[in-house]
């Protein structure tokens, strides 16, 4: 017999009986004399044979009293964090987190996802949760042991591929509006579908979705980006409106304007399928997220031009800079990540411009060097920002990105130009001229960064050094340490290779 419980035959004793850690809870509970249950996600997760090695317990008693005496059965006596207002424990037990927690009633005010809490019975634990398929409870008490407890058909529901709310969906969202994100959330990562009812509260009550921070709220988004098919949960938050509290930027994108016979496309619609298109390439969030911003400037830029139709221009820089601002109130990291997302953005457009057959090493190098270590991602991007349905135009397309993908291997393997800086610094320029920090260091850095990029000058400090002089000359600075002398009192980095003009691209 198998192990595993099913859908079909959900018995979970097999399972409960062939894990240590299940026999160590039992013999927990037999000894603190005490009803407790396996709840929620462990238990949907095992019917639905993914893997899941978080443990949720309810005990009809103390859960931190539980807590403790499992601990003390464990091998080093695992730490136990306890949360007593809450009455919650929580601790490791070899690669499993067990979370412990007495049966408790829970109401709430209108204002607040905070709940008061009183003790209550199982029952009671299960009609507060969120959604059928999360009430189901497994027993592990000797007399049950591994019996399913299903007061709200969770089992039908996982056959049916249904999100449900256990109690009147109004109840259970306005206890909780988090419980709309989540919802929202559980179908795009099991692609269930969501019961009418249920759907139709989650749009009547999406305001209630204000009362709730911006980071819950991200953690629940972030979680539908990196789903297989994350195109399906934006659905789901589009038309039941949930998208317009959340994310209005992403919902202005919609629509498709006609005028004088021209019609550009549905940037929100586009924006999905590259969003799935990058996810067939890619696991990465930050990644997806370039994905779902690439255009967001879209509506910002949109103009009709006479005879030319609908442009867009300067939507890569704006959305660049609508980036971090859009992070900062999902409360995303305001580091590196929104910075390799915001040059995503900004950059999208520029690999297809390589593709003429005139186009410059230089122009290669421009954005060899501005991409650096995202020029990967940045060519996923830009490769699946390609969604017409006309397969000739999509073959040529993806051959002109073929296309870059050469050039900019054959520049980067002469020039070594990935995140290159020049040999000579803004402490060589001070000591150089014997100044201080000022507009100058910055002008002339600059300058010798874009002949180094044309291939005016190799990287080299002899190079650097001279032309450094002409344009200290030219801001009338006079140089009071010699190419010697400079050097000897302030070592250059690593020379690199010598990026050249050579044959076209």
């Amino acid at each position: 017999m198998s192990l595993i419980p099913t859908l079909s035959n959900p018995d979970f004793k097999p399972l409960l009986l062939s894990d240590a850690v299940f026999g160590l809870l039992t013999q927990a509970v037999e000894k603190e004399q005490v009803e407790a249950y396996l709840i929620g996600g462990f238990v949907r997760d095992a019917l639905l044979n993914r893997p899941c090695k978080d443990l949720d317990i309810v005990c009809v008693g103390s859960g931190i009293k539980l807590a403790e005496r499992f601990a003390s059965m464990l091998p080093g006596n695992p730490h136990v964090t306890v949360f007593k207002t809450y009455g919650t424990a929580m601790l490791h037990a070899g690669d499993w987190e067990v979370e412990f927690v007495g049966a408790r009633k829970e109401s709430y005010a209108a204002d607040s996802r905070k709940p008061a809490v009183e003790t209550g019975t199982l029952q009671d634990d299960q009609n507060r949760r969120d959604f059928t398929i999360n009430a189901l409870g497994v027993s592990l008490n000797e007399k049950t042991l591994g019996k399913l407890i299903d007061p709200f058909d969770g089992l039908g529901d996982l056959k049916r591929k249904l999100i449900r709310t256990p109690l009147a969906p109004a109840e259970t969202f306005s206890d909780d509006p988090l419980r709309i994100m989540r919802g929202l959330r559980f179908a795009a990562q099991l692609s269930f579908d969501i019961e009418p009812d249920t759907y139709e509260a989650m749009t009547e009550m999406r305001e209630r979705l204000n009362i709730v921070s911006a980071e819950r709220i991200s953690d629940e988004l972030n979680k539908i980006i990196v789903s297989k098919v994350p195109s399906y949960g934006f659905k789901l938050l589009y038309f039941s409106k949930v998208l317009e509290v959340i994310f209005p930027e992403m919902v202005a994108l919609a629509g498709a304007e006609n005028k004088e016979g021209h019609t550009h496309k549905d940037n929100f619609f586009h924006t999905l399928e590259v969003l799935d298109n990058v996810a067939q390439k890619s696991d990465d969030l930050w990644l997806r997220w370039a994905a779902i911003l690439h255009d967001i400037a879209k509506p910002a830029t949109k103009r009709y031009v006479q005879g030319e139709g609908w442009t867009f221009h300067g939507h890569e820089d704006k959305g660049a800079k609508m980036v971090p601002r859009i992070f900062a109130r999902f409360k995303l990291p305001l580091n590196e990540k929104m910075r390799f997302v915001q040059s995503l953005v900004k950059l999208h457009l520029r690999p297809i411009a390589l593709v003429k057959n005139t186009v410059t090493d230089s122009a290669v190098r421009r954005i060899i060097f501005e991409a650096g270590d995202s020029l990967e991602a940045l060519m996923i991007l830009c490769r699946a920002d390609v969604t017409t349905k006309n397969p000739n135009k999509a073959k040529r397309f993806l051959e002109n990105f073929d296309n870059v993908d050469k050039k900019i291997k054959e520049v980067e393997e002469s020039d070594r130009l990935r995140n290159f800086q020049p040999v000579l610094t803004g402490e060589h320029i001070m000591a150089a001229f014997g100044i201080t920090p000022g507009r100058e260091i910055g002008i002339i850095k600059e300058q010798i960064r874009e002949a180094i990029l044309e291939g005016e000058i190799k990287n080299n400090f002899s190079e650097n050094y001279t032309l450094m002089v002409k344009l200290g000359k030219d801001l009338d600075m006079a140089v009071k340490l010699d190419e010697a002398s400079l050097t000897a009192q302030f070592p250059p980095a690593e020379e690199l290779p010598v990026p050249t003009e050579g044959k076209e691209a």
